[in-house]
């Protein structure tokens, strides 16, 4: 049956391509904000640094209903900011720039704390050497801390991505479930499921499953049992 259905052409490409999208989106935006405060809480210790620690992990604990409801009473059009983007022309509200909010903010804990984790296990000796020698702080993490923990850095890149790929609750509240517009390769799962296409279903689910286990065990490789990247 599954091999009728690859046959036939009736895969659903459009949602794929699009959860391939608001996933790489995703992963690049949470990579940037993730590895930079992962670098300034691993390295600036200050009163608040659990709480802000606490508040950058979040996301990875609350459901994501509850993300979505965040995000909609921020970017909502009557939410803090939304008026502000309506008026430069800018709605997320049921858009596929939604859905790549949605899934920045789900995915950006777990490069957060695999970027952290990496950065920590980084031999401060080496970086204090470095900043003898004339060193500014962007050399030093670009050529000392950056060149030592980039395993784990996009080790969690890859695992954001894969998330992200899977993103379904915030990505419904903010961007809907419209097909071929913000239907994304969960929400066509569900969409099939509910609809008792279970062999439509069936093929998503498995073509889901295969790619996020790929991605698994290359980050597993990736990560090479060596902390750190050293």
């Amino acid at each position: 049956m599954i091999s009728e259905f690859f046959a036939d052409g009736m895969i659903p490409w459009s949602p794929i391509l699009l959860s391939l999208k608001v996933a790489g989106l995703a992963t690049a935006a949470s990579f940037c904000a993730g590895v930079a405060a992962a670098w300034l809480l691993a390295r600036r210790r200050s009163p608040f640094s659990a709480v802000l620690d606490a508040m950058c992990t979040l996301p990875m604990i609350l459901p994501p209903t509850v993300l979505g409801y965040y995000l909609i009473l921020l970017v909502g059009r009557r939410g803090v900011i939304g008026p502000w983007l309506a008026e430069c022309g800018i709605n997320l509200i049921f858009s596929w720039q939604g859905a790549v909010v949605a899934a920045t903010v789900v995915v950006f804990p777990l490069i957060y704390k695999s970027a952290r984790a990496a950065l920590e296990l980084v031999d401060p000796r080496l970086e204090n050497a470095a900043r003898t020698l004339g060193a500014s702080e962007w050399k030093v993490f670009w050529q000392v801390s950056l060149p030592l923990a980039w395993r784990g850095i996009v080790a969690g890149g890859m695992l954001a991505f894969a998330r992200g790929m899977g993103e379904f609750g915030a990505t419904l509240m903010i961007a809907g479930n419209i097909p071929g517009k913000t239907q994304t390769l969960a929400l066509a799962i569900y969409d099939a499921f509910q609809a008792g296409n279970d062999e439509q279903a069936t093929v998503l689910v498995v073509l889901t499953s295969c790619l996020c286990l790929t991605i698994l065990v290359l980050a597993d490789r990736l990560f090479g049992g060596k902390a750190g990247g050293r």
